[in-house]
């Protein structure tokens, strides 16, 4: 009786382990199906060409990234059709985690330091877990550091800080089609003169089209409801090619725009892309 006992026990104990260690594999292939279901690669880099993308930095990567924009091409032969001119941004932007990016960045336009989060609040999946798009939240502060000329006033710091929301809403198509629709909040502690709205609303269009497995041409527009009529502002438009060659992804870009934040280049931007406007510019980066 007692070795039937003990038998007893141990059937149970190894049943247990069993139906254990059974539910841990079921748990771990269930978390992989999850993840697989996952879309990925809707844009290459973590932005369309001005402005940014849907995709965030992964856990604990970080990347390092230079924008620059020259000046206008209608400029001419003397200004070397913009290349004597230039506006150049730097930046640095880490992966809190895979769904949270944080970064820092720095432009010669205005003097501005700014400072951003980009949080993925839904992915995009397929198969039984379905969901057509994704959607991430973005939030931006600017502090312009550079005095005004004209006229010359000092301004405190709170009135030159700026403020942007967006909320990234992005599908891939297939694989070589995605897109994405950016409703856009900005406001500005000051502007230019009194006709200036503070607070601007925006609505960005983006697309990127595969031509290669390393090769995409996107495009890029933001249309502003509300204007600086005092600088005529005109809405933002962006062409560019997308290469990835290993850890960098390099942009090539023709924009309209000359400057590289939200605030800047939605909110104040002066080209006119279809008279002459036109900035060629790249932004390139490197991921560590």
């Amino acid at each position: 009786m007692k070795k039937l006992f003990a038998i007893f026990l141990i059937s149970i104990s190894i049943s247990a382990y069993s139906q254990d260690d059974l539910l841990d594999i079921l748990n771990e292939e269930t978390q992989e199906n999850i993840a697989e279901d996952i879309v990925t690669a809707t844009f290459k880099g973590t932005r369309i060409l001005n402005g940014h993308s849907i995709q965030n930095r992964k856990d604990k990567e970080l990347e390092f990234i230079i924008s620059h924009r020259f000046g206008a091409i209608n400029l001419g032969f003397d200004e070397l059709f913009g290349l004597d001119q230039s506006n150049i941004r730097f930046a640095l932007e880490y992966g809190v985690t895979d769904n949270l990016t944080m970064g820092l960045g720095r432009s010669s336009f205005e003097k501005t330091f700014d400072s951003f989060f980009k949080y993925s609040l839904v992915k995009q999946r397929k198969g039984a877990n379905y969901f057509p798009v994704a959607i991430s939240f973005f939030g931006s502060i600017a502090a312009k550091t550079q005095d005004e000329q004209f006229p010359l006033i000092k301004r405190t710091f709170s009135e030159n800080l700026s403020y942007v929301g967006q909320v990234l809403i992005a599908r891939k198509f297939n694989p070589s089609f995605s897109m994405q629709i950016t409703p856009t909040f900005i406001h500005r502690n000051t502007v230019r003169a009194a006709e200036d709205p503070h607070s601007i609303f925006a609505l960005g269009f983006g697309s990127r089209i595969k031509l290669s497995k390393r090769v995409s041409f996107n495009s890029e527009y933001y249309l502003a409801f509300d204007e600086s009529t005092s600088i005529n502002a005109k809405n933002s438009l962006a062409f560019g090619v997308d290469i990835e060659t290993g850890g960098h992804v390099f942009q090539l870009i023709l924009s309209n725009a000359i400057t590289m934040i939200e605030k800047s280049f939605i909110a104040e931007n002066t080209g006119d892309f279809f008279g002459g406007d036109i900035h060629f510019g790249f932004n390139i980066s490197r991921t560590f």
